[in-house]
């Protein structure tokens, strides 16, 4: 019998014995399963500033795990041999019980669902959240931002921070991502809404990207409430290991024209750029920089009191405690 999985917008119907787009949600009996539930290809920890999130937790650490699998086939994809069809990757079998204490045992102050996409092996993620929720731990997601309107509620009771990819306009999308745009906006407006902390990042591909996509995405952006907005710097990969990596120049153009779009805190990634946060009103610098040695937090507890700017009372956006 087929089954519909209603885990991401693709709404895969998915025959006896199948799989669906992305190669790991299966039907087993007339069930709908994920084929390498509690399968790890990595567990580590990193600092939070990675995925990138810097108005999170800066500072802290976060257990950062994914199972396979993806239902993008980004011909641009840093992490193909994990997420990308066809290739093998070595796993592990922990279960959502171990990945809790391995989080009490690093005092990671999150858990993170990235490198891979989990939107398609959410199944897992939730059940490892429920449990570091019960340890008053926090849980991300890094995400293209692609998950199924009627998995919103349950993603939005456990996961308290979203990093979402918003990857160029929707002929890039179709071309580029094999996907579409229009469910990632329609997320990113209902994680707003729903008082979930998010950051969205792009990907730019000089070359591809252009002063008018990154000038609209910015507007759609700023339209839907975000906040914080992470341009980062391509590098060649997978099908796309033949262009020349994104320069510096271009980066700063784009970051140039991202402020454009009203968004108060914008961030060069993949590069030379410095990431400082300002006050978007009196313009103090807030946190000197977003790098991976730790000391975001005493300086945020400085700079930042009970969620505004120390000097001049304006509200900062962000979780820094």
């Amino acid at each position: 019998m087929t089954q519909t999985c209603a885990f991401c917008y693709r709404h895969c119907a998915i025959s006896e014995g199948g799989t669906g787009y992305c190669g790991v949600r299966g039907n087993e009996g007339g069930k709908l399963v994920s084929v390498n539930y509690g399968k790890l290809v990595s567990i580590a920890l990193d600092p939070i500033e990675k995925k990138p999130l810097y108005h999170f937790l800066p500072g802290s650490q976060s257990l950062s795990l994914a199972e396979p699998g993806c239902n993008y086939t980004c011909e641009f994809c840093q992490n193909y041999e994990i997420s990308q069809k066809g290739y093998r990757c070595e796993t592990q079998s922990v279960s959502p019980g171990q990945v809790r204490d391995i989080a009490r045992r690093t005092e990671a102050r999150s858990v993170s669902y990235t490198y891979s996409e989990p939107s398609v092996w959410q199944d897992y993620m939730l059940d490892v959240a429920a449990l570091v929720h019960q340890d008053g731990r926090y849980n991300v997601m890094v995400t293209n931002g692609s998950f199924g309107e009627s998995t919103r509620s349950k993603i939005f009771s456990l996961i308290d921070a979203f990093n979402v990819d918003v990857k160029g306009d929707e002929a890039y999308y179709r071309s580029v991502c094999h996907a579409t745009l229009q469910p990632v906006l329609d997320n990113v407006e209902a994680i707003v809404k729903a008082n979930r902390h998010l950051e969205v990042t792009t990907l730019v591909i000089e070359g591809i990207h252009t002063e008018e996509m990154i000038m609209e995405l910015g507007r759609q952006l700023k339209a839907r409430g975000v906040e914080v907005w992470h341009l980062s710097r391509f590098f060649p990969r997978y099908k796309m290991d033949d262009r020349k990596p994104t320069g510096e120049p271009f980066l700063e153009r784009m970051l140039r024209v991202a402020l454009q779009s009203g968004i108060p805190y914008i961030y060069g990634g993949n590069s030379f750029h410095v990431d400082q946060t300002f006050c978007p009103k009196c313009h103090t610098l807030l946190i000197s920089g977003h790098d991976y040695e730790g000391t975001q937090a005493e300086e945020a507890e400085r700079t930042i009191r009970n969620g505004k700017c120390a000097f001049c009372g304006q509200e900062i956006y962000g979780v820094f405690r």
